[in-house]
């Protein structure tokens, strides 16, 4: 429900078929559509409207068929009357109707006969002749009306709704007309749309619908952005942009793009013991956060938020040889999801039952007490990474089992399926991996794709990494790519190419040991089906890659960690160049570098790198021009 030009409408956002309902429910007696009736609708159409395709306000339509029966649209301008006859579809067209300014219309629309007549805001009835009369003998039966919808998401009615109404017999204007708001007259509006404003129980609440529906622009400062701004737009004066509220984060609508000059030092993030990991994630009414795997279980794992431009201690949670944390959340709306939080134990901890045995926890985010909260235990083998993703609404957490107690590499890691009923985690899946150290989750197409990057098989790092393909309703092997030490897969798009990035860590064989070699760039070949390698770049017992935009600019940086003698080298940032593939444009200090996260805040675009050997990791901030 939106408030705007001191009148309230509905706006339809998504869910064609919650704003539908079956013929059947009219035609009670006579399932034949009257041969004379009336439509009225009252309805606000945003200016930018004018350079829309047709939007349907409504439409009556044999589901079997997927035919419109009857149905009134807007484009342009235009409104166009569209129904069944025995000779197939018919369109009655009103030329140069101004309806797309941003201001409440009502119109009347009357068939009779071989005559369709429109009046708008009770003025004068514009009267159009078809060759052929409106049938006597449109049937309804299995047919449903749609509202603001011809059933698909294309076509969905932008606008705002007030009244929408239809009469049997001919012309209902009198019925309204003359009136005093000529584009607001009222024969039937739904009571919770006519009352202004809306107030809460207290007298001392605001509105219920305190906003409204015209656009306001804000200049300076970035302002806040949540639902009473949805809608609302900003102009960054610095940047030179426009953007657009969405509820949760300021879109670009409008920007010179930015292009990056060089990284400069921002914070030094002195973390209670060395990280294996880091993952920033923001919550809604929350704020921005960032979540530090220690490896330390008498230390734990610390969670940090960012305020004032800084990331400042927040929340310590016990962990154990914590190698990883992912956060998700599990619901199909923004603003009532849960947030979780899962952690990649590698050791083990007394307290669990059966004592020695390995468990990493789930933990769930308490809105009232902002805090997180133990939520499920799972058992797990030297956890390495989790990975969680989504196919159809429901959600999946994959596991890398790494190794068991006793040292074989070759085990299960497990995928795990959200139970709706009992709330919780529940095995869906194994597949057999070797030393498993990450899963990346991508989708192409309507595709889905888990990679596994297998790091060890008790004998060598020369071994196959897995990419699995889903197919009836389970991951099934779909290539094999051979891999040294593997730890990391990231998966990017680039105009409309899918790579999958692979970070090699360490060629062991024999008991020899190279760390000096070289990372691989696969690209999926539509063709073939296959990924096929696109560029090695050397990397340095390579841990991590990660995926980040700069304006138009497409960047990886890799996270370096040993090569050989020394745990102090360079990690690089290589620049998309097209046909030249990536190519390296910074090299930043690192210390046992381990993960790189790249995030945005209002303070700008950074990146942070998880210290595996020291107790310091680092904060850089992109400086762009």
């Amino acid at each position: 429900m939106v408030q705007t030009r001191g009148a309230r409408g509905v706006r339809i956002t998504g869910g064609q078929r919650s704003m539908s309902f079956p013929a059947s429910q009219i035609f009670i007696n006579c399932p034949l559509f009257p041969s004379e009736f009336s439509m009225v609708i009252t309805l606000n159409l945003p200016r930018a409207n004018q350079q829309r395709d047709s939007e349907y306000v409504f439409t009556l339509l044999d589901e079997e068929k997927d035919r419109v029966l009857l149905g009134l649209s807007v484009a342009h301008g235009d409104v166009h009357f569209l129904f069944w006859s025995g000779l197939g579809r018919r369109r009655v067209s009103f030329k140069g109707v101004a309806l797309a300014d941003g201001r409440w219309h009502t119109l009347v629309l009357a068939v009779t006969g071989q005559f369709t007549i429109l009046t708008l805001d009770c003025g004068m009835p514009l009267e159009l002749i078809h060759d052929r009369p409106f049938p006597s003998d449109l049937d309804t039966r299995g047919s449903r009306f749609f509202i603001g919808s011809r059933r698909r998401y294309r076509g969905l009615f932008s606008g705002l709704l007030r009244q929408l109404v239809l009469l049997p017999g001919s012309d209902a204007t009198p019925r309204m007309c003359p009136s005093s708001v000529p584009s607001l007259p009222v024969l039937s509006v739904p009571p919770s749309l006519l009352q202004l404003p809306a107030k809460g129980s207290s007298a001392n609440q605001l509105p219920l619908y305190p906003y409204e529906a015209e656009v306001r622009v804000t200049e300076g400062l970035v302002p806040p952005c949540g639902d009473l701004e949805q809608g609302q737009l900003w102009v960054n004066t610095l940047k030179r942009g426009l953007y657009l509220c969405d509820g949760l984060m300021w879109l670009p609508m409008l920007e010179e793009h930015a292009r990056l000059d060089y990284v400069e030092d921002y914070q030094y993030l002195h973390t209670r013991s060395k990280t294996s990991d880091t993952e920033v994630f923001f919550i809604p009414s929350a704020g921005l956060f960032l979540a530090a795997a220690g490896r330390d279980s008498q230390s734990g794992s610390a969670i940090y938020k960012w305020e004032e431009g800084k990331f400042r201690l927040y929340q310590n949670i016990s962990t154990f040889e914590a190698q990883a944390w992912k956060y998700f959340t599990i619901g199909k709306r923004r603003h009532t999801h849960t947030s979780f939080l899962v952690v990649a134990n590698s050791g083990s901890s007394s307290e669990e039952a059966g004592g020695g045995e390995e468990y990493s926890i789930i933990y769930k985010w308490n809105p009232h007490k902002q805090q997180f909260f133990r939520y499920q235990s799972l058992q797990t083998h030297t956890a390495q990474d989790w990975e969680a993703f989504s196919i159809h609404g429901e959600a999946y957490l994959a596991v890398a089992n790494h190794r068991r107690a006793d040292n074989n590499h070759n085990i299960d890691s497990v995928i795990y399926k959200w139970n709706p009923g009992t709330k919780l985690f529940e095995v869906n899946q194994t597949l057999l991996t070797s030393g498993a150290y990450d899963w990346e989750f991508f989708s192409v197409g309507p595709y889905h794709f888990l990679a596994v990057a297998n790091t060890f098989d008790g004998v060598t790092t020369c071994i196959n990494s897995t990419i699995y393909v889903r197919v009836a309703g389970q991951f099934q092997h779909f290539q094999d790519i051979t891999t040294f030490g593997a730890t990391d897969w990231e998966m990017f798009e680039i105009d409309g190419r899918v790579f999958l990035a692979v970070a090699n860590g360490e060629l062991h064989t024999r008991g020899s040991s190279q760390y000096s070699i070289n990372s691989t760039i696969y690209e999926l070949n539509m063709e073939l089906q296959r990924f096929i390698r696109f560029q090695d770049i050397l990397t340095h017992t390579a841990v991590d890659w990660e995926f980040f935009t700069v304006g138009t600019q497409s960047f990886l940086v890799v996270a370096n960690s040993y090569n050989g003698t020394s745990y102090s080298l360079n990690s690089a940032i290589y620049r998309w160049q097209g046909s030249e593939g990536f190519v390296s444009v910074h090299e930043l200090l690192t210390v046992g570098c381990r993960d790189w996260e790249f995030f945005h805040s209002s303070e700008g675009s950074f990146l942070i790198y998880a210290s595996a050997t020291s107790t310091l990791s680092k904060v850089f901030r992109l400086k762009t021009y």
